[in-house]
């Protein structure tokens, strides 16, 4: 008996009634992160810790001059070497191939994709499981425009965002509502970046994604679909980042307008 199909009383922490056996893959693509780190990272070795999870973090640093790289590396020391991974690259070369980077390295059947700077809760992930777990779902994405889980989930709080004046609250909402008018991809976030794949799901889509800028979120979602994929959406609140500035910015913006109309004319 699946005691999520029958929807076993969870908390919000999402103490499961029985051992997931899987393992999770963490990405987690760095660039002058060297405050958020050791917070993010203990968060996470708490929230799989407690939910008696298999877990590793690949940290994916491009270089950051701030001293990223000592953080992780004081870090893999502290959780083990087995637990966190550095797989540093040259340079700044885009969170599109940082996920390809980081792929090269997980272990985990599932892989969950997020931010570095405590924008997105590790909170989230045993929703993001207990979404998948009862559906089978190929990919469950953080959403922070739903009030509701959907399909529909015992316990979840309204999704929304925190820290954002109203001019990006106003960007946000209009490149997600340009997005779903034009592809009518299925989702109601497709702008975000907090997700959990099926490990081999993950492989497939993002080796026909082209997009490598702010649009590479987008795109996964469309390819997705169009591959016939099959996607949850659990609501997530989105907090500002910590420490640290903003890498969204104008050419972002522009560069996101022409990828939707990339994907229309091309999937």
């Amino acid at each position: 008996m699946n005691p999520f199909a029958s929807g076993a009383a969870l908390d919000m922490q999402g103490q499961f009634p029985t051992q997931d056996t899987h393992m999770y893959s963490v990405i987690l693509p760095t660039y002058n992160e060297r405050k958020n780190l050791p917070i993010i990272v203990w968060l996470l070795a708490k929230t799989f810790t407690e939910n008696q999870l298999a877990w590793e973090i690949i940290i994916v640093d491009d270089a950051s001059p701030d001293g990223t790289q000592e953080i992780a590396r004081q870090l893999a020391v502290a959780y083990g070497e087995d637990k966190i991974i550095l797989k540093p690259r040259a340079g700044k070369l885009g969170l599109g191939t940082a996920y390809i980077h980081g792929l090269n390295f997980v272990r985990g059947d599932f892989v969950i994709i997020m931010d570095a700077d405590f924008s997105h809760h590790p909170k989230f992930i045993p929703q993001f499981i207990q979404q998948q777990k009862a559906h089978n779902f190929d990919i469950v994405t953080g959403t922070r425009y739903r009030s509701t889980a959907s399909p529909p989930l015992t316990v979840t709080q309204p999704g929304g965002v925190h820290g954002w004046d109203l001019k990006r609250k106003l960007v946000s909402r209009g490149a997600n509502f340009l997005a779903a008018t034009v592809l009518n991809p299925g989702v109601s976030d497709l702008t975000g970046s907090f997700r959990l794949y099926k490990r081999s799901v993950l492989q497939h889509i993002i080796s026909v994604t082209q997009s490598k800028g702010y649009v590479f979120q987008m795109e996964m979602m469309v390819r997705a679909k169009a591959l016939g994929y099959t996607v949850g959406e659990v609501p997530i609140t989105f907090v500002d980042r910590l420490f640290g500035e903003s890498k969204l910015g104008a050419d972002e913006i522009v560069s996101y307008g022409k990828g939707v109309w990339g994907l229309f004319v091309g999937v």
